[in-house]
């Protein structure tokens, strides 16, 4: 993420895009959620829109604002969904078109999303923030609850 430059796109913190990721996928790049309400569906580890974002030739008047297909937002390399993240911030919702930032992210301190991680540890950097993520959660919950 900070290689494509997020940190700091459109005045959103890397700790926030890593929070949005984490909530809205759980950093599963092949996520992949149906909304009954309006037919579409939520695409990869950003969970990015058919209806407003990407075309997946099955969402009733979709708009594809990023001119993709959803398809392609479902890989480990998620170039293609940080362009199209890029695309959505600038929107008047910004991070608030995703829900689980605006439920869990926003206004919050985020700095356990990359405390500790070496932003420089690897071309696939995006795990390493997995990892901390995951690491963090489990020393917090070890000092709440010791054995």
């Amino acid at each position: 993420m900070k290689q494509q430059g997020m940190d700091g796109y459109q005045g959103v913190s890397l700790e926030n895009w890593v929070c949005l990721a984490y909530y809205e996928s759980s950093y599963f790049t092949y996520a992949k959620n149906f909304n009954p309400g309006d037919q579409s569906t939520d695409y990869g580890i950003l969970q990015i829109n058919s209806r407003w974002w990407c075309n997946d030739g099955k969402t009733p008047r979709s708009h594809n604002g990023c001119n993709i297909d959803c398809e392609a937002l479902l890989t480990d390399n998620i170039y293609e969904s940080l362009k199209c993240a890029k695309r959505i911030v600038k929107d008047p919702l910004g991070m608030s078109a995703w829900v689980g930032w605006r439920n869990n992210c926003k206004n919050k301190d985020l700095s356990e999303f990359i405390k500790g991680c070496s932003l420089m540890i690897s071309n696939s950097s995006f795990y390493c923030y997995s990892l901390c993520k995951a690491t963090s959660t489990i020393q917090q919950k070890n000092r709440n609850h010791p054995s």
